[in-house]
Order: C-alpha cells, then structure tokens, then sequence
C-alpha cells in the first residue's frame, strides 16, 4: 500500500506489534524493557491466540534452568539431534542464531520479568534419533496466579473448554491421577482437596478458575508484566494493511471499532497474527486438501499478518517438510450447539489397549508417536478427504481405565456419545466394522495381529513402546511393554479422528534478527514476523514439546533487540 511522505497519521510509536499471542507479547514486553515506545494491537478481545490453549512449553537446549534442576542438556546434543531430524542441510543463520540465543533469553526474562520457565525431569524429544533428550530440553511455565492480574484477568484466553473441568479448573497432566483417585494416598486427597477447596473459592469471584498452568500461565505472566510496563494494549484492532514508503514499512492501517486508525512505527513493525490460521486463501493455497476443514487456531487468526506481508512484496515459504503442525482430533456437537474439536495429544493414543485404523481397517502407525507425526501418517495413508480419518479402536476396559477423547476414564454411561455420533460401539468385531464402514475382515486381523504383539510385548510392525515418548505416556503398570494390551472379548468402541493443524510452518521468510525478506533474500525494512507469522525455523518437522513456542518467543526477542538497536551487545554469531 504505497504512501506519500505527507501521509496524515493518527498516532505514532516507535515499534508496532500485530497480534498478541506469546511472540507478540514478548516482542511488545522487550522492546517496552529496551526503552521503545510500544503499541500492542490484538484482533479479538483476549491475549494469548494458540498459546493460551498449549502446554505453555519452549524447547530450548543448554539452558541454566535445566542445569540447574539437574538435568542438562547441551546444544551439542540437540544440534546431533537436528541433524537426523532436518536431514541434509540441517541448519541455517536463523536456527543457529536460536540455538546460540535461546539459553540467554531465558535468562533475560527470568532477570528482568516474572516469565520464569522450569524444566519437569521427564519430557521426550519426539523422535526416537541420537542426540534425543529425555529431559532438561522442554521447559515448562510456571503455574500463575490469575488473581494478580484483577480486572485484566478476563483478557486471558481461556483453555478449551473440553480440557477444564468443574466449571473452569484447569487440570494437568499431574493432576489427573490425584482426581481420580483421591484416596488412594494422603498425597493424592491432600492435592485434589486443594484443586477442588481452590475452584470452590475462585467460583465465587471469578467465571472460571484462576490457577493458571501450562500456556495460559505463560500468557498471564506476559500480560502481568505488560501491564506492570504500562504497554498500550488496543483490543479489537486488527491489521488491514502495511505502509510503504519507498522501500521501507513505516506504519500499519487498522481496522477498530469506530473506524480505521493509521499508525506511524518508528522503529518498525511486527507481524505477529498467528499464522494461517482460518484463512480459506491461504489454507487453500498451503494446505492439503484433505486437511483444511478444522483447525485448532482461534477464529480471529485469519492470515492477515502473511497477506499484508506478502503484499508488500514479502515472500511465503512454503517448501517445507509439512506446511503445518498437526493434531488429530475428534469431533462431536454439544447439546448447547458448541461444536467440540478434542486433540488426542498424550491422554489415550499411547495407552496400552487402543489402537488406530484408516478406512482400509489395517493400522498404518506407531499411535503412540507424536501427534504430528500420527497425522502425517494418516495423511499419507489416506490421499483422499473423503477417506482422511481414521479410527482410535479400543475395548470398554481401555475406556474405564484411561477414557477416550471426550470420553473421561470410568465413565459407564456411554450413551451421549454413541446417539451424538462420537462414539461407535459394536458387540463384535464385524459389527463395529459396519459401524465405521471398514472391511470386517480386515480389521478382525488386525485387532488379532495387535493382540499377539501385546502378549509379546514388541509391536513387530510400527515399534510401538521402544522410544522414550512412548514409554512416557503409556502406562508404566503395564508389562511388558508400557503401550500394548489386548483388546478383549468385546464390546469394542471407536473414535473418528480428523487432521487439525495446531499452528503454520509456512510463513514470511525471515532472517536471524527476525527481519523479513524479500525475494532474492533483500530485507524488506522495517517489517519483522515472529511466531508462525515466520516461516518454522524447523522446516515443518516438529522435533519436541515447545518446538513452536521456543521460536516464537526467541526471535520475538531478537526482533525487538534489533528494533531497539541493542542485539548486537548481545554478540549472538549469525547476525
């Protein structure tokens, strides 16, 4: 959108930020904490976009953090293990730039914010290659205090619904056991009682509950200290276009609630929108077509930063392994009319005593692989939308032990989710596989096949229970192997799931300062994308927890360094 010099604005900055997901929040925080002058401008009416609704995890090797728990980690190993997850060639100036920068902004955060990260002492890289960590790679956010934030805690994002309980508790993967089974142990009652005395209290102030875990602690940390700064935070604007003038971004027209807002950057402009998101151009553009009719992305993340990028002659990258994260996740329609979209991430694929089919009723993965990796598989498996999902098999047993998507562990009445569709049950084989309209035949074999392999205890065709991942969300009660169980006399159970993308790996191409390029690698000046506004510095693999939030919050640090002209103090090599 070329502009004259005399262009009239309405306000002016030093660095505009688009978007205020964890990259656009700690690009806005840093630049405010460097000295710039900052406007941070959100579509919707919350903070924190995918973030909100993630486990909050950054994947960053080397750090102090897990030294300092005791389980370190080097970037020597994670470079060993890049290289057998990228393949030839595995790095560039911006992945080394975040391998040699992720360890300081930790730091950095931690010294001058209250974003603090702590690493648990198991959580698997996703690929079973030298160089994997067991732990001390992904680090965690600190649980938050909701309460801190007073009137500007509504701005947070809530979770799914679908992953809070009792009106609004957050619950995590610790949490689980102590709630259903409080009085196994004095430490389970002692922590269920004051989950639930907490929730109780909350209920009473609040439309949901405040403990905070996961991203939507990172997201009120973030906002605490934006606030603390006295950022200016514009809800309900959103980004229409980019201003040019000559060969240099240097403002940004807005859409707002009562009108268009044009705004001067200074000091430059940051793309930080969330992606592709819903965005039928691009989705149609990027995606498989077997891929594009669910996302996990919030409705207001609809492309803008990457079109607005791309018409201003920035350059979509696009050759990637994957263009997207995946999920798989299960549908079904509430009673109130919400439509719930359920992503199977760690609570029942990798349980022992489920298994996975595609239309063809034969098993085409290791299920308890990552979950990216399970819907790569699929979509290899099945090349047509209309053949795209596949089916989590299970017995009743599996469902009273560890549930299946919507469906909570001991539940008896399964009624709702057969009549709602979700839920398939037959008495035999042969009558579930009418059900789900796979061959009978087919699926009888493969059912017989899995329960060999679970009497053994090693899965001779995908090497389900062999890697760390594996081990780490099946059931470690279960032997020989954490992941395998037969499937009993029956009735048997399925779930359809479908490919959601969780977040783009296609984006702006961008440099190591987060500066965007044009074709023919010219920076386009004063424009930067962070987050999945950028281009995955991974090549769309998804190598471990916190490989899309590490990235986002890392380059959304150097970009605002840069802006604030203080990133090369830092001595970061790649620059």
């Amino acid at each position: 959108m070329p502009a004259p010099d005399d262009r009239r604005w309405d306000s002016e900055t030093d660095l505009l930020v688009v978007g205020a997901g964890a990259a656009g929040m700690t690009a806005a925080l840093v630049a405010a904490l460097e000295g710039l002058r900052v406007i941070l401008c959100e579509k919707s009416d919350t903070v924190g976009g995918t973030t909100a609704t993630s486990a909050g995890s950054v994947w960053i090797p080397g750090s102090r953090q897990s030294e300092a728990a005791g389980v370190a980690d080097t970037i020597e190993a994670a470079k060993s293990y890049l290289a057998g997850v990228l393949r030839e060639p595995a790095f560039d100036d911006r992945l080394s730039a975040y391998l040699a920068s992720g360890p300081a902004v930790l730091d950095y955060l931690e010294q001058r914010t209250s974003v603090v990260f702590a690493p648990p002492p198991v959580h698997p890289d996703y690929r079973n290659l030298p160089g994997a960590a067991k732990g001390g790679r992904a680090l965690a956010a600190v649980p938050f205090d909701g309460r801190l934030l007073g009137p500007d805690f509504d701005r947070v994002r809530p979770p799914r619904r679908e992953f809070m309980v009792l009106g609004g508790m957050m619950v995590g993967k610790t949490d689980i056991p102590a709630l259903l089974a409080p009085f196994r142990s004095w430490g389970n009652f002692r922590h269920a009682f004051g989950l639930l005395a907490r929730q109780a209290r909350d209920r009473l102030s609040y439309a949901r509950g405040t403990r905070l875990i996961m991203g939507n602690a990172l997201v009120g940390r973030l906002l605490h200290d934006l606030r603390q700064r006295a950022v200016d935070i514009r809800y309900r604007t959103a980004l229409k276009d980019l201003v040019t003038v000559g060969d240099e971004i240097v403002g940004a027209v807005l859409t707002t609630p009562t009108g268009e807002l044009a705004l001067r950057a200074r000091k430059g402009v940051v793309l930080a929108t969330g992606g592709i998101g819903w965005s039928n151009e691009l989705r149609e553009r990027l995606l498989p077509d077997n891929a594009r009719r669910y996302s996990l992305s919030p409705e207001s993340n609809t492309g803008d930063g990457i079109l607005a990028g791309e018409r201003a002659s920035a350059e979509i990258e696009c050759e990637l392994e994957s263009p997207a994260l995946w999920m798989p996740s299960s549908i079904m329609t509430q009673s109130d009319g919400h439509l719930s979209v359920f992503p199977h991430i760690m609570l029942d694929r990798a349980k022992p005593g489920l298994l996975a089919v595609d239309a063809s009723g034969r098993r085409f993965v290791n299920e308890a692989d990552s979950y990216h990796d399970f819907v790569q598989a699929m979509l290899r498996s099945n090349r047509s939308p209309a053949s795209v999902l596949a089916y989590l098999i299970c017995d009743r047993r599996f469902i009273r032990d560890y549930g299946i998507g919507l469906v909570h562990p001991g539940t008896r009445d399964l009624s709702r989710f057969v009549e709602a569709g979700y839920l398939h049950e037959g008495r035999s084989i042969a009558e579930l596989a009418a059900k789900i309209g796979v061959d009978g035949e087919a699926l009888t074999h493969t059912i017989e096949r899995y329960n060999r392999y679970a009497e053994t205890g090693i899965d001779e065709e995908f090497g389900r229970g062999t890697s760390e991942l594996n081990r780490f969300n099946g059931d470690p009660a279960n032997r020989p192997n954490p992941c395998l169980r037969r499937l009993g006399p029956g009735p048997y159970c399925a779930v359809a799931v479908w490919p959601t993308d969780l977040a783009s790996s296609a984006g702006l191409r961008t440099d190591a300062r987060g500066r965007v390029l044009r074709p023919g690698d010219g920076v386009l000046k004063g424009l930067y994308a962070v987050g999945t506004d950028a281009a995955s510095i991974f090549k769309g693999t998804y190598p471990g927890p916190g490989t899309m939030i590490g990235p986002a919050i890392v380059f959304a640090w150097r970009a605002a360094m840069d802006a604030a002209g203080v990133l090369d103090n830092f001595s970061m090599p790649s620059d």
